[in-house]
């Protein structure tokens, strides 16, 4: 087991002991916010030994305002880089210095100065939301942590469709898990498996409200969730059954959690999973209209758009694929 390291916490250290005095220095009167948030291990609280192998270094992110940046530029980051030591507690330093509408442009290709609709929320790669409202915020000026909290998690009717298309994610496939596995195909069956066990992680995700990490972190901030202690065991199980009987044996186990977990929400009328064989096949599928509970809870027109041209979701996914800013108004435009 490798050991946490501090990298959040070396650069909270960098900026209150060089970067904070090097702006009161050259820039005593500048209204200025400072953080750590977006790439990095650290940011999620992560990091450990081995992380510090690449780019790493304690760094700060600086945030002046625009007009500020616009007329001076160069002129703000020079004389702070000068003034910055080239390591800190041992390590090499960073500091970047930007505004807070063209930080979130440059990580989201989201303009923060104007209110977002339903589909900008499902155009946002999970990834990208999780690390631009993780991290941390050391000094703030600008109400860069007004703006965080916008982007903490998604609107009501935004998050009980992507609840519907997270319970589409698995319905679907749970016979194949059978059907694959009844047909001698075994490790097909477990890959069909290793797809659900990753549809029921990120509905646990969803059902607790929280942004789900990219995919190095995403089974440890799994384990953080509530659920996770009752969840992991029949997870683990579905992964390392040896036949499909037990495969789907422990899915279903699973599916039971998870529903239990989605119902203790109370935001649609309690259902009861029910044992469904598809097509009188010897393959046990647990079943309950969770989709259709959610989707006559969804008032807002736009949602209630994607509700009907995405009915079993598919836009979710095609989000975290593109994921990168440059894609995120393609995403949008395919969303409307």
């Amino acid at each position: 087991m490798s050991q946490r390291s501090s990298g959040l916490r070396v650069s909270e250290a960098f900026y209150g002991a060089c970067v904070a005095p090097a702006i009161a220095a050259e820039f005593p009167r500048l209204p200025h916010a400072a953080g750590l948030m977006g790439r990095g291990s650290e940011v999620l609280g992560y990091d450990d030994s081995m992380s510090a192998d690449h780019t790493w270094s304690a760094r700060v992110i600086v945030f002046v305002p625009a007009e500020v940046l616009l007329e001076q530029g160069e002129a703000v980051q020079a004389p702070l880089t000068a003034r910055i030591p080239d390591h800190f507690d041992g390590l090499p330093t960073e500091v970047k210095v930007t505004t807070v509408q063209q930080y979130f442009l440059d990580q989201l290709s989201l303009d923060v100065s104007i209110a977002w609709d339903a589909y900008d929320w499902v155009s946002l790669p999970e990834q990208r939301l999780c690390a631009m409202t993780a991290g941390a915020v050391f000094h703030d000026d600008l109400d860069l942590e007004k703006v965080r909290q916008r982007l903490a998690y998604y609107p009501r009717d935004v998050w009980l469709y992507l609840m519907l298309a997270g319970w589409w994610r698995v319905h679907p496939e749970m016979n194949l898990v059978g059907r694959a596995g009844y047909a001698g195909d075994e490790l097909g069956s477990t890959l069909i498996a290793s797809q659900m066990v990753s549809g029921l992680m990120h509905l646990s995700f969803l059902i607790e409200r929280r942004y789900a990490p990219y995919v190095k972190w995403f089974g440890t901030a799994f384990s953080e969730l509530k659920i996770a202690d009752r969840l992991s065991p029949a997870l683990d199980r579905a992964l390392h059954a040896r036949t499909w009987k037990e495969r789907e044996k422990a899915l279903g186990s699973g599916y039971e959690i998870v529903a239990g977990a989605f119902n203790d929400l109370e935001i649609a009328p309690r259902l009861t999973l029910e044992p469904v064989r598809m097509w009188e096949r010897p393959f046990t599928v647990m079943w309950a209209d969770f989709p259709g509970a959610l989707s006559v809870s969804i008032s807002d027109p736009q949602v209630r758009d994607l509700v009907e041209r995405w009915p079993t979701g598919g836009i979710d996914q095609v989000r975290d694929i593109l994921w990168a800013p440059r894609f995120r108004m393609k995403v949008r435009d395919l969303a409307e």
